[in-house]
């Protein structure tokens, strides 16, 4: 596989018109610690297209969807859960 094709989605975290995300976010163990640091980066951004919630809950998944199924369990349970602190941060609702 070419690595322009291989390395895309590293690519699109670095220069999409999403965010300018602090190093190491979706590593960290809190997922109150991983949803602050998306909104602060979401409300700073001035390359983001969206709103910001859009914008850090766009991002966040996209990360999730594209390290599937190498993803562990525990690091997968600890970026869902910022999902729902990133509602409440937000204001919105969190899912069943």
């Amino acid at each position: 596989m070419a690595r322009s094709t291989k390395d895309w989605s590293a690519k699109v975290t670095e220069e999409s018109d999403a965010l300018d995300l602090e190093e190491d976010v979706f590593l960290r163990d809190d997922p109150k610690d991983v949803a602050r640091s998306l909104k602060r980066s979401a409300e700073r951004s001035d390359r983001r297209n969206t709103e910001p919630f859009r914008s850090a809950m766009s991002m966040l998944t996209f990360y999730i969807n594209r390290a599937g199924k190498n993803l562990r369990a525990r690091r997968r349970r600890v970026l869902e859960d910022a999902k729902d602190e990133l509602r409440t941060l937000y204001g919105r609702k969190r899912k069943n």
